[in-house]
């Protein structure tokens, strides 16, 4: 039995970038950081970042395009891939990525850590008071 299998909760280091192949085929792609905070010999609080590339097709893609953005804590799960190609100057060049399947917004940066992100906000007007009815004693 095999199993290729991620799973990572970071934060977005930019916005999504989204092309279309064949014009109705959606791919995003964006880096997510995670960090991992340890303590030196010496006792200091030290803090290591990996970057990951993580690429997204379809209706994953298009839940990247209309909700993700820079900044926002996010889970990520999906697969290790890697691909292979020769530059323009024939040397072979290898990308190691992380193939989503499923995104879930965690947090938006700045946010409150209650989860509670609406990922198209209306405005909302204040309610209005009632206006007292005039007193007319006359």
């Amino acid at each position: 039995m095999n199993l290729n299998k991620v799973m990572l909760i970071g934060r977005l280091g930019k916005s999504p970038e989204v092309n279309y192949i064949k014009e109705d085929t959606p791919v995003a792609k964006f880096p997510l950081a995670t960090s991992e905070t340890y303590k030196s010999k010496e006792g200091d609080k030290k803090e290591v970042t990996e970057w990951h590339n993580i690429v997204a097709w379809r209706f994953t893609a298009k839940f990247c395009e209309s909700y993700l953005e820079k900044g926002m804590l996010v889970y990520v799960e999906g697969k290790l891939q890697t691909r292979k190609w020769d530059g323009q100057d024939g040397v072979t060049r290898y990308s190691t990525e992380i193939v989503a399947d499923q995104i879930k917004i965690l947090e938006r940066k700045g946010a409150q850590q209650d989860g509670d992100y609406s990922p198209n906000p209306v405005a909302q007007k204040p309610a209005e008071k009632p206006q007292p009815a005039e007193n007319k004693f006359d």
